[in-house]
């Protein structure tokens, strides 16, 4: 798996966020880990990621970012883990 530095920011539509925000709601809501692609790159994001929200107001334009953060890990300890992916 690549692990190389990546900082990446894409735009989907409206449907894409609702499905993708579904997935994600109900991944937490079961504890379970969750898969997501973003611009072509499947990111597997353990159970025990941390959820924060962020805002962010300038002179123009305001924001929002939801956050999934977590320590990184190799392979080996994420098959070892042996959980059910949503």
């Amino acid at each position: 798996m690549d692990r190389s530095p990546r900082d990446v920011e894409r735009i989907y539509s409206t449907q894409e966020v609702v499905a993708k925000l579904r997935r994600l709601a109900d991944a937490l809501e079961e504890e379970k880990p969750f898969r997501i692609q973003i611009a072509g790159e499947r990111i597997r994001v353990p159970q025990r990621a941390q959820f924060s929200l962020e805002h962010e107001r300038g002179d123009e334009e305001e924001e929002i970012e939801f956050q999934l953060k977590w320590p990184l890990e190799s392979q080996a300890e994420t098959e070892a883990e042996g959980e059910a992916l949503v």
